[in-house]
C-alpha cells in the first residue's frame, strides 16, 4: 500500500511540475516586447500601401476643401439672388408680376437644390 501511495504521489508531482514545463516551454518568463530598433523595416508593399493611403487621405481633404469652397460661393450667390428677388418684388405691385421675378425665383430654387445636394454628399 505504501508503495502505491508513493507511486501515486510521485506521478502527481511529475504531472504538476514536469508536464506543464514541457508543454509551455522551459522558461516561464514572458516573451520580450520588440524594441523600436528591432522592428523589421517595411517592405515595398507596405510602403506602397502607406503611400497610397496617404494619397487617398490627401485627395479626400482636397475634395472636401473644394466642396466647401463651392458651397461658400453658391450660398453667397443665393444671398445675392435673394436680395435681387426682394428688389424686384418691392418694385412690383399687386396687379403686376414681372417675368424677371419668376425667372429669379426659379434660379434661386435650382441653386438652393444644388447646395442641398452638395451638403448631403458629406
Amino acid at each position: 500500500m505504501r508503495f502505491k501511495s508513493f507511486a501515486l504521489n510521485l506521478f502527481l508531482l511529475l504531472i504538476t511540475t514536469v508536464l506543464p514545463a514541457a508543454c509551455f516551454g522551459q522558461s516561464s518568463l514572458p516573451t520580450p516586447i520588440p524594441r523600436l530598433g528591432s522592428i523589421p523595416p517595411l517592405n515595398s508593399d507596405d510602403r506602397d500601401n502607406e503611400q497610397r493611403a496617404k494619397l487617398e487621405r490627401d485627395l479626400a481633404k482636397k475634395v472636401n476643401h473644394d466642396r466647401q469652397a463651392q458651397l461658400q460661393r453658391d450660398t453667397d450667390n443665393l444671398l445675392k439672388l435673394a436680395n435681387e428677388l426682394k428688389q424686384y418684388v418691392d418694385k412690383s405691385n399687386e396687379n403686376t408680376l414681372s417675368l424677371d421675378v419668376v425667372k429669379k425665383a426659379e434660379e434661386i430654387e435650382k441653386l438652393a437644390h444644388s447646395v442641398r445636394e452638395k451638403m448631403k454628399a458629406n
